[in-house]
C-alpha cells in the first residue's frame, strides 16, 4: 500500500466527552484500516445542524454546541473516538480501478444510539493514505448537496446514510474553480461497500475476506443466518442473497421517484442497501429514461434507465468477490438470478403504489395488466418529456378530486392533461386507469397516492439556490429546504414555488463527479 506522507495535525489538548463508543470495525485489525487524525480547517462555523436526527438517535444536545463544532470540523477529538480510514477497491465506470479507500472520509467510530450502533464519518476532513493525490477535502457546494439529499431520501422513505451536521470553512479548495471547504458528518449503521470485499478478494486473501464477511453477518446482517437455510446452510451465499434483495428494493425506490445516482461504481454500493455517496445525483425534471445526470459520464453508463442493470452488474462483481467463500459456482449464479425476479416485482409494486393500487386493489392476477398500464403511461411521459414529480403529484390530487364527483369528467383531469400536448392519448389512458380502479375506490387511492408521490424533491435548481446563498454567507435556505424535504408529502402552504417547474436556467446546470 503506497501513500504520500501525511502531516500530523495539532489538536486541542482537551478531548470532548459525549458519546458511548464501541468500534466493532476496529476488531478486524489494521489490514482493514489506517489510524489517522482529521486535518483541522480554519475558522469553522455551523452551516446546518440536524436536530431531528440528533433527537432520533438519542444523542445529547451538547453535540451541537460551539465546543463540538471543533470536533465536527476535525479540529478536536471526542473522548473514545478512534479516527481511521478504511481500505477498499472497486470497479469505476465498468473498469477495475484497483485499490481505492476512504480518500476524504474519516471514520470517527461507532457510537451507541437509540437506533442501535451508528458509525460516524467526517467527509472532507483531510487527506488519508487512500487519497490518491487528492486533497481529502470536500467543497461547500457538494457538501450542501449531500446534506440535503441524504435527508430528502430519508423523508421519502428510501434507505440512506444520514447527515448529522454540516460545517463550513473559508479555507480555499481548488476544483474547477477556487471554492471553500466544508465537512459533512454523516451517520449509518455501517459504511461497508461492495468494494471492501473486492479488495481482499482481489488480493487472494481469503482469510481476511472471511473475517470481513463474518463481521458483516454477525454485526449488520444477522438475517443471513436464517436465510442460509435456503442455501444448504451456506451463510456466504445467504449474505449475497440478502445484499441483492436489499439492492433490488433500493433500485426500485430510486426509479419510482426519478432519482439518478450518477456514479454507481462498486465502491459506491452499500452492503446494507443504503443510498451512499451523493455526488452528481439528480431528481429528474423532464422524464427521460436516457437521462444522464453526471456531466463526467460521457458514455451514459449511469443513465437513469440503466441503473437497475448496472446494479445487477455490480452485484455480479460482489458475487465474484465472495466466490472463494461460497465455493459453489452454480449456487452463486442461482443467488444472482434472484435479482432478475425481485427487481421487477419491487418495481411493479412501487409503480402500482404510485397509481394507488395497493392492498386489496392490487391482486396478483392484475400484476401483468397493471404493468402494461404503467408502461403505456411512462412511454407517453417520455415522448413529451413530462415533468416527473409534478405529473405524479397532479395525478394524485386529480384522483382525490374525481373521487368527490358523481361522474368522472374530462375537465376533472385538466390539471394532469394540461401537462401534455397529446390530450386524447392521456384521456384514453385515464379512462383505462379509472376503469381498472373503480370509482368507489378513488377516495382511498387518492389519499394513498398523496403519501406516495411527493410534492417536494431536491431539484438541482433548489440545491443551487441554497448553495449560492451559502457561498454568500447565508445558510438559511439550507434549513428551509431541509424542513420541506423531511416531510415531502405534506402540502406546506406558502412554499408552492418549491414544487413548481424548474426555471429555464436550471437546464444549464452541470453536475460532475467533483460535485
Amino acid at each position: 500500500m503506497s501513500s504520500a506522507p501525511l502531516e500530523t495535525p495539532t489538536h486541542p489538548a482537551s478531548p470532548l466527552p459525549v458519546l458511548d463508543w464501541t468500534h466493532r470495525l476496529t476488531q478486524l485489525g489494521p489490514r482493514f484500516w489506517t489510524s489517522l487524525q482529521p486535518t483541522p480547517v480554519a475558522a469553522p462555523r455551523w452551516a446546518a445542524r440536524n436536530t431531528d436526527l440528533l433527537a432520533a438517535l438519542g444523542w445529547p444536545d451538547a453535540l451541537f454546541d460551539d465546543e463540538h463544532l471543533q470536533a465536527f470540523a476535525g479540529n478536536a477529538l471526542m473522548v473514545g473516538s478512534h479516527p481511521l480510514a478504511t481500505v477498499y477497491s472497486g470497479h469505476q465506470f465498468g473498469q477495475w480501478a484497483g485499490q481505492l479507500g476512504d480518500g476524504r472520509a474519516i471514520w470517527l467510530g461507532e457510537a451507541a444510539s437509540a437506533q442501535g450502533p451508528q458509525e460516524i464519518q467526517l467527509k472532507g476532513a483531510g487527506r488519508t493514505p487512500y487519497s490518491r493525490g487528492g486533497d481529502g477535502r470536500a467543497v461547500l457546494r457538494s457538501s450542501i448537496r449531500e446534506y440535503l439529499c441524504s435527508e430528502a431520501m430519508h423523508g421519502l422513505g428510501i434507505a440512506t446514510t444520514r447527515a448529522l451536521c454540516l460545517v463550513a470553512s473559508p479555507e480555499p479548495v481548488r476544483r474547477e474553480t477556487l471554492e471553500t471547504a466544508a465537512i459533512v458528518a454523516r451517520v449509518a449503521p455501517s459504511f461497508l461497500r461492495f468494494g471492501h470485499f473486492e479488495h481482499f478478494s482481489s488480493q487472494g486473501d481469503t482469510d481476511k475476506l472471511r473475517a470481513l464477511a463474518d463481521h458483516t453477518i454477525a454485526h449488520h446482517l444477522p438475517e443471513c443466518l436464517e436465510r442460509a437455510e435456503r442455501w444448504q446452510g451456506n451463510v456466504y451465499a445467504a449474505l449475497l442473497d440478502e445484499v441483492q434483495e436489499r439492492t433490488a428494493q433500493l433500485l426500485a425506490q430510486w426509479q419510482a421517484v426519478g432519482f439518478c445516482h450518477g456514479v454507481m461504481n462498486t465502491d459506491n454500493m452499500s452492503l446494507l442497501g443504503l443510498t451512499i455517496d451523493y455526488g452528481p445525483f439528480q431528481f429528474m425534471d423532464a422524464f427521460d429514461p436516457g437521462h444522464i445526470c453526471n456531466h463526467s459520464d460521457h458514455q451514459g453508463r449511469y443513465a437513469y434507465g440503466r441503473q437497475p442493470n448496472v446494479a445487477y452488474w455490480n452485484l455480479y462483481c460482489l458475487a465474484q468477490a465472495l466466490a472463494p467463500l461460497i465455493d459453489d459456482h452454480d449456487m452463486t449464479l442461482q443467488v444472482l438470478e434472484g435479482y432478475k425476479t425481485l427487481f421487477p416485482r419491487f418495481m411493479g409494486d412501487a409503480m402500482r403504489a404510485k397509481l394507488g393500487l395497493t392492498g386489496d386493489l392490487a391482486p396478483e392476477s392484475e400484476r401483468e395488466a397493471d404493468w402494461t398500464l404503467v408502461e403505456d403511461l411512462m412511454q407517453l411521459m417520455a415522448a413529451e418529456k413530462v415533468d416527473f414529480t409534478l405529473f405524479w403529484r397532479q395525478l394524485s390530487q386529480a384522483v382525490v378530486q374525481q373521487s368527490k364527483a358523481t361522474t368522472l369528467t374530462d375537465a376533472g383531469w385538466s390539471a394532469v392533461t394540461d401537462l401534455v400536448l397529446d390530450r386524447p392519448r392521456l384521456l384514453a389512458w385515464l379512462a383505462r386507469y379509472t376503469t381498472r380502479a373503480g370509482q368507489p375506490n378513488l377516495s382511498a387511492m387518492g389519499q394513498h397516492m398523496l403519501q406516495t408521490n411527493p410534492k417536494f424533491v431536491l431539484r438541482n435548481h433548489l440545491a443551487e439556490m441554497a448553495i449560492r446563498q451559502a457561498q454568500a454567507g447565508d445558510f438559511s435556505e439550507i434549513e428551509t429546504l431541509h424542513n420541506l424535504l423531511k416531510s415531502p408529502f405534506d402540502e406546506h402552504p406558502g412554499f408552492e414555488a418549491y414544487a413548481d417547474l424548474p426555471p429555464d436556467w436550471a437546464g444549464q446546470l452541470e453536475i460532475s463527479c467533483s460535485s
